[in-house]
């Protein structure tokens, strides 16, 4: 992929402050804000040296002399909540303390922590300290890309610093520990040397054994119908006697395995959309090594057309619908540029999950996404030839550190249990590789917001304008996404232009995914129209219990072709029905 600087670049990385002409902050307001934010954002440059987007050690020393200056010249911006921690930490100790867990928190479950003196104000002086944190940040004035940097930096401390992550801390564990008689601490030190070893220091989440792609998981039936190699194309057995005569050619993340939407039988998008007479194709990445580094978006993207031609000359249609999932939404996007700009007619609809296009709308990922940011983790990634799939499943982790890993350090090492066996986590696990080209391709798309801009991303040294991509549209986002956040899913609405349809799921990034029809517990929003800020969409939205999977469906089936005899046999005299899914690029 080719780059050109987006016109309006150097605008959006302006603030207010610096666009302004004046020779500098006026008062003293103005200047206790600005240091905060340099603060911050010395803060996050020095943790992020730790993840797999990070600084160098150069730069993260660098980073934290720079936050110790600012500290010392700007003492006055810790006064208040220091105050007001004092005076709580003194109701502590007297016993008046009215501090109490949100009653949905698992860490302060114990008994012990409402009825023991010291458990009491132990954790009474933890919630205290990490609530005037919390504060003190709301309290700052600063940009909200400043923010979300702090919280993140704030979560990563608050949650390591639990005192439930000590033996001594936990009275679940002592009390496991006294009543296997040591056993627990065993087994957790067998399990803490296994993860040495094995999971790069890292908890595991989930006991993956049960789950086989082919047996438990990515069990829907069908057929490898085209292979070359970037990608395998399955298509699936009908299970109607009609199907639809324009095909279904899913778009998966590269930096997951397909089969988070084949998970199991009753949970799998693709299964249904198999049922409600569709058919359906899905690509199967090739999980790249350090000899596919010069993959790149170009590569991706003629990877998915010729997917799509396969798609069509098997099935006869002239077309294809197209459903992009995350990053594979944001190939998608690029593949509907192209095919825009050359007056290409082989896309029907595009659905888009979960992807963002448009990274103006702050997000926790894009708190990662600066210059020497994008510019370490490009030579980090060149030099490897790959962005490891391990690395990436540790900064999702650490995104949500008291969920996805402080949970299970407790859990394997302090209570010495065995992790669960659930098939998401065991998917989670089951980790693919980016290579360098792809990656460096996507950091610049989101660091320069290139995506936005016309003509500032070239497919194939062609500029391409999502504006110009007329088919018709669905985007969904999830209300809890941590990853992709809805408003930010929400402003593709904007970007494409043809009609678009925007549906709200009620889980986060994954679940919304997983989500069958008949939930009880899902609900998703709808709105017939699509104003210009996803704030407006929310206030003029209706809510639906049950799953956003049977409305797709309603929008897809006009959009699918009419309906003709299911096909007797899967594949083409040209593309001959070969090994049965998931294929072989999966098990890789």
């Amino acid at each position: 992929m080719k780059t050109a600087p987006p016109p309006s670049a150097a605008k959006k990385t302006e603030s207010p402050r610096t666009a302004d002409t004046s020779t500098g902050p006026d008062t003293p307001a103005e200047r206790a804000s600005q240091t905060d934010a340099e603060l911050v954002e010395a803060t996050v440059r020095a943790i992020t040296s730790t993840l797999p987007v990070g600084l160098n050690a150069k730069q993260a020393a660098a980073a934290t002399a720079r936050l110790a200056r600012t500290t010392a010249r700007q003492p006055g911006a810790l006064t208040v909540g220091a105050v007001d921690l004092v005076t709580e930490q003194l109701r502590i100790a007297t016993g008046s303390s009215e501090v109490e867990p949100d009653p949905k928190d698992r860490r302060f479950a114990h008994e012990a922590w409402r009825k023991h003196p010291f458990y009491r104000r132990l954790g009474q002086s933890y919630l205290a300290w990490d609530r005037t944190v919390n504060q003190f940040l709301d309290d700052l004035q600063l940009d909200e890309k400043s923010r979300l940097r702090a919280e993140f930096l704030a979560r990563l401390v608050g949650d390591a610093a639990a005192p439930t992550n000590s033996l001594l801390g936990n009275p679940a564990a002592l009390e496991e520990a006294g009543r296997t008689r040591g056993r627990s601490l065993v087994d957790g030190a067998r399990h803490a040397l296994h993860d040495l070893r094995e999971n790069g220091g890292m908890p595991s989440m989930v006991d993956s054994r049960p789950f086989t792609p082919g047996e438990t998981v990515a069990a829907t039936p069908g057929k490898v119908v085209f292979a070359n190699a970037v990608l395998e194309l399955i298509q699936y057995q009908p299970t109607t006697k009609r199907v639809h005569e324009r095909p279904l050619l899913i778009v998966p993340p590269q930096i997951n395995k397909y089969y988070i939407l084949d998970l199991a039988p009753g949970r799998s998008l693709i299964e249904h959309a198999v049922s409600s007479g569709h058919q359906v194709f899905t690509i199967s990445w090739f999980n790249p090594g350090p000899e596919q580094r010069d993959w790149d978006l170009d590569t991706y993207v003629a990877a998915v057309l010729e997917a799509a031609d396969a798609a069509i000359e098997i099935t006869g249609s002239p077309d294809v619908n197209l459903l992009g999932v995350c990053a594979g939404g944001i190939t998608s996007a690029a593949a509907l540029g192209y095919l825009a700009a050359t007056d290409d007619e082989r896309v029907g609809s595009a659905s888009f999950l979960v992807t963002i296009l448009d990274w103006d709308v702050p997000s926790t990922v894009g708190t990662f996404v600066s210059g020497p940011v994008i510019a370490a983790a490009t030579r980090r990634s060149r030099r490897k030839g790959i962005l490891a799939g391990e690395d990436l499943s540790r900064l999702f982790a650490w995104m949500r550190p008291n969920d996805l890993v402080w949970n299970y350090w407790v859990n394997n090492y302090l209570l010495g249990k065995n992790p669960p066996a659930f098939d998401v986590l065991a998917w989670n696990g089951d980790a693919t590789n980016l290579p360098a080209g792809l990656h460096s391709d996507f950091m610049e798309m989101a660091g320069n917001n290139s995506l936005a801009e016309a003509g500032a991303v070239e497919v194939f040294d062609t500029p391409i304008d999502l504006g110009r991509i007329e088919v018709p549209s669905f985007v969904v986002g999830a209300v809890t996404d941590h990853i992709t956040p809805w408003q930010a899913c929400y402003q593709t609405t904007g970007l494409l232009g043809g009609q678009s349809e925007f549906v709200l799921s009620s889980q986060g990034h994954i679940q919304a995914l997983v989500n069958p029809a008949g939930n009880p517990k899902g609900s998703y929003r709808t709105n017939p129209r699509t104003p210009t800020t996803a704030g407006r969409w929310l206030e003029g939205s209706t809510e639906h219990q049950g799953s956003w999977w049977e409305h797709w469906m309603a929008w897809l089936e006009p959009r699918a072709g009419a309906l003709v005899a299911a096909p007797k046999r899967l594949g083409s005299r040209a593309h001959p029905a070969g090994e049965p899914a998931p294929g072989s690029y999966v098990l890789g």
